[in-house]
């Protein structure tokens, strides 16, 4: 390798090198490494000198790195002092004493994700004031899965965003560790700590009764006054109602007008009346006044000397006026509300969101005039429905909530598990009401309440007597448990009985007592020795076992039962093994009974569907297996073999078909040795008459087929006569043959072994000798006769086929007298790959013949018409003059050391 050249590559090195570092940025020092290849003075001195030069260019690089960018403007940024934003409104703007450096890592993560947001807005600003439309896609050399604000790390890869907006370095766990300290702290700053006890108290709150009502959770508004029933008699007259003032009868007229804001009413249309006072009075007392103060003008509204009264005035409200009242105390919303003057106590509650975590349910005061007139207990509308003092409003009524007295906690199996305020005095009993009392699986014996004391906390176990009694106190944590899971008079009973299952301990206290009520036991029952699994008091399982037959006869005492105690009632059929009859050979349905008394024979034939036509009457054998065999016989018997003539009329009167089986007996109907289902061969070609003939006898042969169809016909070519044969093999067979093929293809090291694949029943060419049959059809080529075959006997063939590695494959016409070598040239001659000594010929009945070698010669095979000249192909490439210039070199560097090894041997001696 020249100098020159280990130069570049040294140069190539030292530049990777310095990019890896550059990509890195962690470290300001690399190392060289020389090629120990590299030994002149030269080079050495070289690499010396470039390596400084490059050493110098790398602390170069590092200092344009470390050193801050200029700003936009052309200035650089003093250190120490922030570059303002160059929009108002955005970005993060730092006082001048600050310096981002020594901010925590936090605040400047979100610093720069502020700036490049900043960054990017005035890139669209541009891009919009160079003539982007709103909404175009600006290509910007990345791709969508890498926004062009999203900061990167030293390497390349993306920062990681927390939840706060700080970023988190995958490469940096310092960087980490201060970004989960800042999130720390921001969890313990005042605001968080404020956000949590409101959530704390949120979550209180809706834990206390009636709070899910005033919150608006069930949706709606479901306490809005009706605007559109009757006028109320004891309605409150004031300015801004709309009065309906009607005269009807003698004199009719209409007045309806609103009331002014000084509270009056005025009659014009030259009545004279002027103003009449209406505001604070009821409608009722209103249309007294209205009636008294127009009878001066309409005489007929009352009765006088002029006569009775003929002219009526109804007043009634046209529109309600809108009123203010104050919600003050413990309220969710307190303020001042404007609500209609037909709403009441309860639609202003239900607008102030109800009492507050403070708030009381059961002391909620409405303040008239500097006055109590009125005090509302929630409860009674939430649990009893009634809306006592629920008052009409008036203006500047003041609705105040009251913190509340005591609130006691009840959980466990109770309907309603919330916190309750309770007035003083009340009891547990009226918890209970107030919880919708037990739920069903509640245990009512005894509650535990936790109460608060002055020093600690203490448990008070409360029974059923002490309910009304017991007064509960502010704090108070009121316990219901559930019932034990266990029954306290179940017992069961399983088994041989009409009616299994759980019964009750009360009705059923001793074991016949209890078989009675279970109707009974069955007929199958094995009363010998009956089960009861009993639990006892310490929970340890004891197992009884009685005689229920001494019991049932009072010969034995009768059992008492406990709790939980569990009676089983064995069957007779699950301590004897299942037995069963199997009936298989030549009957309609070969099937396994199940073993009954009694069955004989005749029974199981029936059950087979009776004897097939191929049934060998007289060879029926029943194979029963022997017990108590001897074991140290080497000849016992295992198997008793019974030979039944079983009738094929299976009537009862039949004799050996009443033969009495038992159990496991299998019953093998042989197949009649005489009876065979018809077959057929098949001819075709050139006979007489060609068709599908039955195969009479055993013996027939290919010369009796040939003869029923009527002999040859003249244009007959009998050499190519072929005999199809269906192969019958099973899977076994198959799966042999494939074995001796794949080990006989790993013995072949110099070629491949091809088979093709045998599949069950596949049709075979059987190459046949016809002309020998016919001439003496006793010869051993007149081959029996199977169901299935066809003989197939060609038309006088006249061509040969040539195919192969022959110039020109092609089918010639056969000329007696010509040899293999005559229709090879006929085809262009062999080619360079030709194996000429594995030639052989396929006839036209389906037989073979290879070519033989004699000495130095090859003996090819004879050619008749209808033949298939086949020329196999040689596998192995031929040597390419490389190859055999390395062989021969070779042998002869093996020569070469083999004479001067010899020569120096003899040297040596």
């Amino acid at each position: 390798m020249s100098l020159n050249t280990r130069l570049y590559y040294f140069l190539k090195g030292v530049v990777r090198h310095l990019k890896n570092m550059q990509n890195l940025r962690i470290k300001h020092h690399f190392q060289l490494f020389f090629s120990k290849s590299s030994r002149s003075p030269l080079l050495h001195r070289a690499a010396l000198g470039v390596s400084t030069l490059c050493l110098v260019f790398h602390g170069l690089a590092v200092q344009a790195q470390v050193a801050p960018a200029p700003a936009s403007g052309g200035t650089t940024t003093a250190p120490g002092t922030a570059q303002p934003s160059t929009q108002p409104g955005r970005g993060t703007t730092l006082p001048g004493n600050v310096n981002p450096a020594n901010l925590p890592p936090g605040v400047r993560g979100q610093i720069q994700q502020q700036q490049g947001q900043q960054q990017q807005g005035g890139q669209q600003q541009r891009g919009q004031q160079q003539g982007q439309q709103p909404g175009r896609q600006v290509p910007t050399g990345r791709t969508n899965a890498q926004p062009t604000n999203q900061p990167t790390t030293g390497n390349g890869v993306p920062v990681q965003t927390n939840a706060d907006g700080t970023t988190a370095d995958p490469n940096n766990p310092q960087v980490n560790d201060n970004q989960q300290q800042d999130q720390a702290v921001l969890e313990n700053s005042p605001e968080a700590i404020r956000r949590g006890e409101a959530a704390a108290r949120e979550e209180y709150r809706q834990r206390i009764f009636g709070t899910a009502i005033f919150s608006g959770q069930l949706g709606g508004n479901p306490f809005q006054p009706n605007i559109s029933m009757a006028t109320p008699r004891n309605y409150i007259v004031g300015p801004g109602d709309l009065l309906n003032i009607r005269l009807y009868g003698f004199s009719e007229s209409d007045f309806s007008q609103k009331v002014s804001p000084e509270g009056a009413v005025y009659f014009a249309q030259a009545t004279g009346i002027g103003p009449v006072s209406v505001s604070g009075l009821t409608v009722e007392q209103a249309r007294d006044r209205i009636t008294s103060r127009l009878a001066s003008k309409y005489v007929g509204l009352r009765a006088g000397p002029y006569g009775p009264k003929n002219t009526f005035l109804e007043v009634s409200l046209g529109g309600i006026r809108s009123i203010r009242v104050t919600v003050t105390g413990d309220a969710v919303r307190p303020g001042t509300y404007t609500i209609s003057s037909l709403s009441t106590v309860m639609n202003v509650v239900y607008q102030a969101g109800g009492p507050s975590d403070l708030g009381s349910f059961r002391k909620v005061q409405l303040i008239r005039n500097n006055r109590v007139i009125a005090t509302l207990d929630l409860y009674d509308y939430l649990l009893n429905g009634t809306q006592s003092n629920d008052f009409r409003l008036q203006d500047n009524d003041n609705i105040r909530f009251t913190t509340y007295i005591e609130r006691v906690e009840i959980a466990g199996t109770v309907k309603r598990s919330n916190i309750f305020e309770l007035l003083k005095g009340e009891t547990l009993d009226r918890l209970f009401f107030y919880a919708g009392d037990f739920a069903s699986n509640a245990y009512k014996e005894r509650v535990k309440v936790r109460r608060v004391t002055e020093r600690e906390l203490k448990v008070i176990d409360v029974t059923t007597a002490e309910f009304k009694t017991f007064t509960m106190q502010d704090g108070d944590l009121v316990t219901v448990e559930s019932l034990l899971n266990r029954f306290e008079n179940q017992i069961t009973i399983d088994g041989a009985v009409f009616r299994p299952g759980q019964y009750s301990l009360d009705q059923n206290k001793t074991l016949t007592q209890l078989i009675k009520s279970a109707e009974g036991i069955k007929g199958d029952a094995f009363t010998g020795r009956v089960n009861i699994v009993r639990t006892r008091e310490d929970l340890a399982i004891e197992n009884i076992t009685v005689n229920l037959t001494n019991i049932l006869a009072g010969s034995e005492p009768d059992i008492t039962l406990q709790r939980e105690d569990q009676v089983i009632i064995p069957s007779r059929f699950d301590l004897a093994e299942s037995a069963s009859v199997s009936v298989m050979g030549e009957v309609n349905k070969p099937l396994e009974l199940t073993y009954m008394a009694n069955m004989t024979l005749n029974d199981a034939l029936m059950r087979a569907g009776g004897l097939r036509e191929s049934a060998a009457a007289s060879q029926v054998e029943v194979v029963r297996r022997k017990k108590d065999v001897d074991p140290t016989s080497a000849s016992a018997q295992v198997a008793e073999i019974i030979r039944l003539n079983v009738n094929r009329d299976l009537s009862i009167n039949a004799d050996q078909n009443k033969f009495v089986l038992e159990p496991f007996d299998q019953i093998i109907v042989r197949r009649s040795p005489n009876y065979l289902v018809q077959t057929y061969a098949n001819i075709e070609g050139e006979v007489i008459l060609p068709g599908t003939y039955a195969i009479r006898s055993k013996d027939q042969k290919v010369s009796d087929l040939i003869g029923l169809a009527g002999g040859l016909t003249p244009q007959a070519y009998v050499p190519g006569a072929t005999l199809v044969r269906q192969v019958q093999l099973s899977a076994d067979e198959i799966a042999r043959q494939q074995q001796s093929i794949n080990e006989l293809a790993d013995d072949v090291k110099k070629g491949t072994v091809e088979v093709e694949g045998t599949a069950p029943g596949k049709p075979e060419a059987i190459g046949i000798n016809l002309k020998r049959i016919l001439e003496n059809p006793n010869s051993t080529e007149n081959i029996l006769l199977q169901a299935g075959d066809v003989l197939r006997i060609p038309k006088l063939l006249e061509t040969v086929r040539i195919q192969g590695e022959v110039l020109l494959p092609t089918t010639v016409k056969y000329r007696a007298g010509q040899t293999f070598q005559d229709y090879i040239s006929q085809s262009g001659g062999f080619t360079s790959k030709s194996q000429r000594k594995r030639s052989f010929i396929v006839y036209a009945n389906g037989s073979v013949d290879r070519t033989r070698k004699f000495m130095f010669f090859n003996i090819y095979p004879r050619v008749e018409p209808g033949s298939e000249v086949i020329i196999p192909r040689e596998t192995r490439a031929p040597l390419t003059p490389q190859q055999i210039l390395g062989q021969a070199t070779a042998i002869t560097s093996s020569i070469f050391t083999l004479i001067l090894g010899v020569l120096a041997f003899r040297n040596i001696r």
